[in-house]
This record gives structure tokens, C-alpha cells and sequence, in this order.
């Protein structure tokens, strides 16, 4: 009867001990609640690959960054799959190029996703072409003749990494305002990220100097930005015009250009067919380059990392005509 009662009482005394430990476990675990919360990092959503890696530099630890589209496919179409639409759904920022590049497939997806955050207007919509220094903007009437154009200007402005910048100050501000706490760390990843690709940019410009006046054949829009900063010419296009399929005259046109101007490079991402492309550059005795339209973030590959593959490309490819044209000279 003793060692019934004693046994009871045992177990009463460890029952209670459990449940304090368990009540101290909870009123803990209610106290991390706050910090945990915070901790999560913020969602960023970019239409590119380039948005996306400049997030990464100036959001640091604090953002987790998805682009809903790859460096290797044609930002003017992307599937508009289910599970971009969710990536918004629980988006906290959205980045977009504009200029209407992604108007084919961006809205649908923002229907789908039902998150107001990121709508067009929402506090988490950034349209970043509104830091950039724009060019090719038409100022008078355009129909489906002139092809695939932005009459805004021309989407692919951060091919000039002075672009770059203002668009990685322009997220920073806005990465601020949704998270004040982090102000002052995306603030200093910001000028740190600034600071180095400056020194990016000057080495480039340094090495790209003998290519200044060069000609070039591109095959799409894509590299006025580009060209005007290092100050290559644009002498002909493949395409007629944009999004437009060149037809044998065009070719043919291209080709007489080509061999008046010197052309010894060739300017094409790798999403578009180079049959056409490989034709002119054989023709012409020239080298094809065959660019990603941005880095490679999957493979961890930077944009400063991206513009490297680049100018080190043109380099390759048009070095050797730059010599052969100063040795030719009396």
C-alpha cells in the first residue's frame, strides 16, 4: 500500500517536472518568435539573370534571389510555367528590366501570382529601366513594320555597366524601404559593390581601348549599349529588323557591308538560330561570337564575372584585326 502511494507521488512529481520543463521550452521558444521572424530572408524575383545577380551583391545574406528566366533563353519569351507564379505569389520584390521586354509573359504571371505586392504600382514592383541611362527611344509612330521595337527605348541597358551601377543603387533604396533593419547593410554592400566594379570598368576600358571605332555586325538589338561604350560601330544588323527573320537580300546586303567596313566579328546570343549568322561570318572571314544574354547565375557566375566572358571575347575576336590594320599602315 506504501510503495503504491510512493510510486503515485512519484510519478505525480515527474509528471509536474515535465510540464515546467515543457512550459519553459515554450515560453522560449515564443521569445525567438520575433528574432526568427526577422531572420527570414527577404524574396527577390527578377526577370533576368543580371537583375538577379545584382540583388545578390546588394542584398547579401538578408535576400533570397529567383530569376524566372536564364541567361541562355530570350527574355522577350519565357514560359509563363506554374512555378514562376508562385515564386511571385511569395515574392517581397519584384525586378523587372521594362521597356516592355517582358510583356509577353510577365502580366500573366502576375495574374496568377494574386500577390499585391509586386503588382505594377505595388510597394514591391521595381521597374529598373527608370535608373537607367536609356537609348534608342522613338519619339514618333511605330506600327508591326518596324519589327520587335521598344519605343521607350531599348531594353538592354545593362550591357553598359555604368547601368549596372545606377540600377544596383536603385536596389539598395528599394530593398531599404521594405527592410528598414537592413538599411545600412544593403547600403554598404551597395558602395562595396560600386567600388569594385568601377575597378572592373577601368581595367575593361583599358584593354578594350585598341577596339575603340571597330566595326561590328550584330545580329539582333541587343548591343547598342554595349557599342556605344566601347565605342564600337554597329554597321549592319542580320535581322532587318527586330524580330524580323532576314530574308537572302538582307543577307546579301549584310554580307557587301561587312567586307566594305572590315567586319571582323560577328554579335549574337546564344538563344537565337546562327545558321544565318555562321553563312555571313564565313563569307566575311570573320569570328562569330556567341554570347549568353547574361551570367550564368546557377553556376554562381557574377554580372561583373558575365561582362568579363565579354570583353574578353571581343578581344579575342578583333584584337588580331586591330594589328593587322596598324601593321598595314605606312
Amino acid at each position: 500500500m506504501h510503495r503504491s502511494i510512493h510510486s503515485s507521488r512519484r510519478c505525480l512529481l515527474a509528471r509536474r517536472a515535465l510540464l515546467a520543463r515543457l512550459r519553459a521550452f515554450l515560453f522560449c521558444l515564443l521569445g525567438l518568435m520575433p528574432a526568427l521572424a526577422q531572420a527570414a530572408p527577404i524574396k527577390v524575383v527578377a526577370t533576368v539573370p543580371a537583375l538577379a545577380s545584382l540583388a545578390r551583391d546588394i542584398g547579401g545574406d538578408r535576400v533570397e534571389v529567383t530569376s524566372l528566366s536564364l541567361a541562355t533563353q530570350d527574355p522577350h519569351f519565357v514560359d509563363a510555367r506554374p512555378s514562376l507564379a508562385l515564386a511571385l505569389n511569395r515574392a517581397d520584390l519584384l525586378l523587372a528590366v521594362g521597356l516592355e521586354l517582358e510583356l509577353g509573359w510577365l502580366p500573366t504571371l502576375l495574374t496568377g501570382a494574386r500577390n499585391p505586392r509586386v503588382q505594377v504600382g505595388g510597394p514591391g514592383y521595381v521597374d529598373c529601366s527608370m535608373a537607367a541611362m536609356l537609348r534608342g527611344v522613338i519619339t514618333g509612330p511605330i506600327d508591326r513594320a518596324h519589327g520587335d521595337v521598344h519605343a521607350g527605348g531599348n531594353p538592354h541597358y545593362l550591357f553598359d555597366p555604368h547601368n549596372a551601377l545606377r540600377v544596383g543603387k536603385l536596389i539598395a533604396e528599394r530593398l531599404s524601404a521594405i527592410d528598414p533593419e537592413g538599411s545600412a547593410i544593403y547600403a554598404a554592400n551597395e558602395r562595396a559593390f560600386a567600388e569594385s566594379l568601377n575597378r572592373r570598368v577601368a581595367d575593361w576600358q583599358a584593354r578594350l581601348k585598341p577596339l575603340k571605332g571597330r566595326p561590328i555586325i550584330a545580329y539582333h538589338s541587343s548591343w547598342l549599349y554595349l557599342a556605344e561604350w566601347i565605342g564600337l560601330r554597329e554597321v549592319a544588323f542580320i535581322e532587318p529588323r527586330p524580330g524580323i527573320a532576314p530574308t537572302p537580300s538582307h543577307v546579301a546586303r549584310v554580307i557587301a557591308t561587312g567586307r566594305a567596313e572590315g567586319v571582323r566579328a560577328i554579335l549574337q546570343e546564344t538563344f537565337y538560330a546562327d545558321s544565318t549568322s555562321r553563312l555571313i561570318a564565313d563569307k566575311l572571314g570573320a569570328k562569330l561570337l556567341r554570347l549568353d544574354g547574361g551570367p550564368n547565375t546557377r553556376r554562381g557566375e557574377s554580372y561583373a564575372d558575365h561582362m568579363e566572358r565579354v570583353v574578353a571575347a571581343l578581344i579575342e575576336a578583333m584584337a588580331p584585326a586591330v594589328q593587322s590594320s596598324k601593321e598595314a599602315r605606312p
